[in-house]
């Protein structure tokens, strides 16, 4: 028959381990890893990030969040039908940060991105045929 204790008697089961947990003192953050779970440390993403580039053409697209615009940057000068390219699909010049951009709105920021690969592989070709380059793969990021 078993007999019930009461809180002032001890046990006498002599098996009982005894688990004593590091004090949250010991750890280098001061925080106990219940304290932790769930937490993540955020990194913010480059802006502008890089979405394409191709050195041998020497032409590169950003895409820039921050400042909500898409971006075609030269490594020099580009042709004037080049230019005439962008400025026919709406790109302006920005002479403080040497660029080609184009606002991205949120109702059409899906479409302006598409349309600024496709604007962005139209004038790598272009360059590279005035370059006399053959036609090669971009180094994708």
């Amino acid at each position: 028959m078993s007999r019930k204790r009461t809180p002032d008697q001890e046990s006498t089961d002599s098996t009982a381990a005894v688990i004593e947990l590091p004090a949250a003192d010991a750890k280098p953050d001061g925080q106990s890893f219940a304290d932790r779970v769930g937490q993540r440390k955020w990194t913010p993403a480059p802006d502008p990030f890089a979405i394409a580039a191709d050195y041998i053409a020497g032409v590169r697209l950003f895409e820039s969040r921050r400042d909500r615009q898409m971006a075609i940057k030269f490594d020099e000068k580009p042709s004037q039908p080049v230019i005439d390219k962008l400025k026919e699909a709406g790109y302006q010049w920005n002479p403080a940060d040497r660029i080609w951009a184009y606002p991205v709105r949120s109702e059409s920021a899906r479409s302006t991105r598409i349309e600024a690969e496709g604007l962005y592989q139209e004038i790598r070709r272009t360059i590279r045929q005035e370059k006399g380059v053959e036609s090669a793969p971009e180094i994708p990021f």
